[in-house]
């Protein structure tokens, strides 16, 4: 699965993310990434979040625990250097797609 899927934000701003290959070399960037339940007709946020390098795997624990409760999520990337610009992309799309597992933690 390598075609962007792209996601839009409560503002109206549209976001392409790519699928993430976890057996291939991970860029060590700052990234947005979601969680997601993808199908034909998309995808279906379960998590939103960012990290400042993605080759430090913080997402696997949120992907360990979407595989818990969903049938095959994927992780889904869009790199993005400064934190002010990943912060307000992961805002955005939590405010859009309301993602269980965000709200689960939130407390």
């Amino acid at each position: 699965m390598t075609r962007q899927i792209e996601l839009a934000g409560k503002s109206g701003a549209r976001y392409r993310y790519t699928a993430l290959e976890e057996d291939r070399f991970i860029t060590p960037a700052g990234a947005n990434y979601v969680i997601a339940e993808v199908t034909e007709e998309g995808a279906r946020v379960v998590y939103a979040g960012e990290t400042d390098n993605l080759a430090n795997l913080t997402w696997r624990k949120a992907l360990e625990a979407a595989r818990q409760q969903y049938a095959d999520p994927k992780v889904l990337t869009r790199l993005n250097v400064t934190r002010a610009v990943r912060e307000a992309e992961r805002a955005d799309l939590i405010e859009q797609y309301h993602p269980p597992m965000n709200q689960e933690n939130r407390a």
